[in-house]
């Protein structure tokens, strides 16, 4: 039962990193009848999600890499260096003044609820803008805030907060926010996985049992890269009303529970 329950966790992680439906709030609410994992094993599975997106870019990483001397490429880079750089900063400063997840469910679901608003709100005026999918400084910055926020604020969705900055602050095209969105997701979720693990490992936390790590990993890397390459295909032709309206539901339904008193 125990490796089936590491399938289960490994599949939610895999559908929800990406899709901005929040993956935290999913994993919170599995662990609730799961068993709570370790950082460690959290840390490993959201590596199998990063590892998936990589490897569905991997060619516009590699072509930005190897262009990097033509002026649209280097440009483009430079963007994805500040939304990063400035997340990196921030989130740094975040984690040394000492900032906790809550391990609660209702602070989650009532980000979950008004994140699903925002959605709604953020789309609505977006699709009276011109298609735009240049990417500024502004929209770079915006997204380098935007990480930041929904670190704080789990339940919030780092895809959602991205993907629909971008898109109300001047990239208002679906396709090219989303797809910057994930670059810039690519470096900050490998440095944050990263900086977990390495104080993981200075603590000597880090271990578990490595087959129930293993089947996780792979699990939320197969996953991950079947949700989202269906999301790329999905929103060239929809908009992102159907997340926002799932986000509220979730959110309320967990607001229900935590209510009834089913889950704390």
């Amino acid at each position: 039962m125990t490796y089936l329950n590491d399938v289960l966790l490994g599949v939610i992680e895999g559908i929800t990193e990406f899709l901005p439906i929040s993956s935290t709030g999913h994993l919170l609410l599995a662990e609730h009848w799961l068993g709570a994992r370790s950082d460690m094993y959290n840390i490993v599975i959201q590596a199998g999600a990063i590892l998936a997106v990589t490897l569905i870019y991997w060619r516009r990483i590699t072509d930005l890499l190897t262009n990097w001397r033509q002026p649209a490429q280097r440009d483009y880079l430079a963007k994805l260096a500040i939304a990063f750089l400035i997340t990196a900063i921030l989130g740094l400063i975040v984690k040394k003044a000492g900032f906790e997840l809550p391990t609660t469910i209702q602070p989650i679901a009532w980000a979950l609820v008004i994140g699903g608003v925002w959605m709604l709100v953020a789309e609505y005026f977006a699709a009276k803008q011109e298609d735009r999918t240049a990417i500024t400084l502004r929209v770079a910055i915006a997204v380098g805030l935007a990480q930041v926020i929904a670190g704080v604020f789990p339940g919030t969705s780092r895809s959602a907060a991205t993907i629909f900055v971008a898109m109300l602050v001047g990239t208002s095209n679906r396709a090219a926010a989303t797809e910057f969105a994930f670059l810039v997701g690519i470096p900050t979720m490998y440095a944050a996985s990263a900086y977990e693990l390495f104080s993981e490992f200075r603590h000597g936390t880090a271990g578990g049992d490595w087959v129930s790590l293993g089947i996780a990993f792979v699990v939320s890397t197969l996953t991950a890269f079947v949700a989202v390459k269906w999301l790329l295909s999905y929103i060239r032709t929809h908009r992102f009303t159907a997340f926002a309206i799932y986000r509220i539901a979730f959110g309320g339904l967990l607001l229900a529970l935590t209510a009834a008193g089913f889950v704390a």
